[in-house]
């Protein structure tokens, strides 16, 4: 284990993305990156948005762990999810314009739409790879809280142990979590798409993990280190999703709209 990185933390959410299964999946991802992205991009206020778009073939890639569900039910697959992080909590209302135009553009390409919020704070980037290091895989992975776990102490396992000790292991390029408000149908509740979420399929946590190559993440996901974090894991989470990601498309950076997506 290194020495442990910096952290910058964030005001984010996480919109989850389910695209029509009554038309190919590749124009419903290839539309969402096209037409739909540029709405959101001219979006004021945002610090940064990111498309993450996730394989077809998605069964779950965290190791196996005793007490904790790791493979991916078909019926709840993501597709992708939309990473947005503001400015400021007054950027929420900055937007309302392009936001409803979004809203009135999800059924073009969307079946179902959840949005996971948390205050200022509650998402946090690691600062764990070189500057301008290319990050060649990624996984995303969502983390169910156990009922018997309070969310206080759930929070504070991500921030005070399990992602300090994803940091400083000297493996990842990227790492980024979010730890999310208890989920309400309310912040996102777009016409014509579906927004179920039955209380034992919902999410508590994030994690996106980047590594050099497929190669260095495989060795990451099979390491002893990792075997054994998930068994702490597994103590507070009883499900841990975690998809391959095929693309993170970056649109927004810096606050400024880029005139093409970054890979």
């Amino acid at each position: 284990m290194g020495k442990s990185p910096k952290v910058r933390k964030h005001f984010s959410s996480s919109i989850l993305l389910w695209v029509r299964n009554d038309q190919p999946r590749d124009r419903g991802m290839a539309y969402w990156k096209g037409p739909h992205s540029r709405i959101i991009s001219a979006t004021p206020g945002m610090e940064e948005y990111r498309q993450i778009h996730l394989a077809e073939d998605n069964r779950g890639v965290w190791p196996a762990t005793a007490g904790m569900e790791t493979v991916i039910p078909a019926a709840r697959k993501i597709d992708g999810v939309a990473e947005v992080t503001f400015k400021s909590i007054f950027s929420v209302f900055q937007g309302r314009k392009q936001t409803q135009m979004a809203y009135k553009d999800e059924i073009n390409l969307f079946r179902r739409t959840l949005l996971y919020l948390g205050p200022p704070g509650w998402s946090r980037w690691y600062e764990v790879g070189r500057p301008g290091e290319e990050v060649g895989s990624r996984v995303l992975v969502y983390l169910r809280r156990r009922d018997s776990v309070g969310a206080a102490a759930f929070r504070r396992f991500i921030n005070a142990e399990l992602a300090p000790a994803l940091a400083a292991s000297g493996l990842l390029k990227e790492l980024r979590t979010q730890t999310f408000l208890p989920w309400t149908r309310r912040l996102w509740d777009t016409p014509n798409v579906a927004h179920d979420n039955p209380a034992d399929q919902r999410f508590h946590a994030s994690l996106i993990l980047g590594f050099a190559d497929a190669a260095a993440q495989a060795a990451f996901l099979e390491s002893h280190e990792v075997s054994s974090l998930s068994r702490g894991l597994a103590r507070f989470a009883s499900a841990a999703h975690a998809y391959q990601v095929s693309e993170a498309l970056t649109f927004v950076k810096g606050g400024v709209a880029l005139p093409d997506d970054q890979e």
